[in-house]
């Protein structure tokens, strides 16, 4: 499945020298509201050790990662909603993202201009919510005219509509976002039809100087009690020194440069397990000699929905799937030697996939 992750936040917090760090794709960073006019698009392979065991076990012809494609969206000012700056396209562009990768500057350096002059986290994210609130508040409402119409001949389900849509705007209207409600499970899919800008999962990155990465700093700490009542993610990510492991040519090289900083790992590697936690998301693979490859699904999906990634024809004709746990195939070395030692599973249709499963489809169509 194709996920995509949009990148938001004012205007001058580092989300675009972030993009081109994640991505390495040369998208203009400049130190001035606007720089990001239209939205840059960019490609990251998911990293992955266990795709690299695999590999190493099963030399492929070619490996083939799974992928998360980054939205960088332009700079967010107040009255976006209203069309101020580059809003409209900028609310546009949100509403097409799987996820939002709000990046919210949370580092001093006078040679930085911050759009409204100071620093200040909780008061950033508040601009950015406000905006999308309304956003979402003007579609509720314009939905409402048309729903109170259907709901006038009594029909049950026009009715429960209109409910919906009040309860909605009257928490907008509290400043509260729309992830925030608990909706009834036969209200979801008319949720869902609306495409609210904030029902989005969302994924905060506290853009922090090189001395705060580990143990993060008073904004940080001020940002995370703010979004604690959220259901939403916390991460702390220095597009300072992204920009610099993205300069370094060899991996040898960026794990050098990781252990001098202290690190464990490279940002992107938090960013994307904070975005698949967040949309709850795993992985599973396939392994032949032909590639190896890893397979993003939904935590939870069965069998016939996780061969569905590979082909529609894999879920139509889904006959039964074999199966191999990754421990299991790193310890026995081979898929013939699990054969062997009879740690092969045959799964049917009522199977829940498990992270790092390695599986093998039978379809009939």
């Amino acid at each position: 499945m194709a996920l995509k992750a949009g990148i938001v936040g004012l205007p001058n917090v580092g989300k675009s020298t972030l993009f081109n760090a994640l991505t390495k794709a040369g998208a203009l960073a400049a130190n001035y509201p606007f720089a990001t006019k239209d939205p840059n698009v960019g490609v990251i392979n998911v990293p992955d050790e266990r795709l690299d065991k695999l590999t190493e076990l099963v030399n492929p012809q070619k490996t083939i990662p799974t992928s998360v494609e980054i939205v960088d969206i332009a700079g967010l000012i107040k009255g976006a909603s209203k069309g101020e700056g580059l809003g409209n396209q900028f609310l546009a562009n949100i509403r097409e993202v799987d996820a939002i990768v709000h990046v919210v500057r949370c580092f001093d350096n006078g040679n930085v201009v911050h759009v409204d002059g100071d620093v200040n986290p909780v008061r950033d994210k508040e601009v950015i919510d406000t905006e999308l609130q309304l956003k979402d508040l003007e579609t509720v409402e314009k939905r409402m005219e048309k729903q109170k119409r259907a709901a006038k001949g009594n029909d049950k389900e026009e009715v429960k509509k209109l409910d919906v849509l009040k309860k909605i705007a009257a928490s907008l209207e509290q400043g509260k976002n729309a992830r925030e409600i608990e909706f009834a499970e036969d209200e979801l899919e008319f949720v869902k039809e609306l495409t609210l800008l904030t029902t989005k999962p969302i994924l905060y990155v506290c853009n922090v100087d090189e001395n705060s990465v580990k143990s993060g700093n008073a904004y940080t700490a001020a940002l995370t009690e703010a979004v604690a009542n959220e259901d939403a993610e916390v991460v702390k990510i220095s597009a300072e020194i992204e920009s610099e492991i993205a300069q370094l040519d060899t991996l040898e090289d960026q794990l050098m440069f990781l252990e001098e900083m202290g690190l464990e790992e490279p940002g992107v590697n938090v960013l994307i397990a904070g975005t698949y936690k967040l949309l709850n998301l795993i992985t599973y693979f396939t392994a032949g000699e032909k590639e190896v490859r890893a397979w993003t699904i939904q935590r939870g999906w069965k069998a016939p929905q996780a061969a569905g990634v590979i082909h529609t024809d894999f879920e139509k004709g889904f006959i039964r799937a074999e199966v191999i746990d990754f421990s299991t195939y790193v310890e026995l070395g081979s898929e013939s030697a699990v054969k062997s030692a009879g740690k092969l599973r045959v799964e049917g249709k009522e199977y829940v996939v498990d992270d790092g499963d390695v599986m093998h489809f039978l379809f009939n169509v």
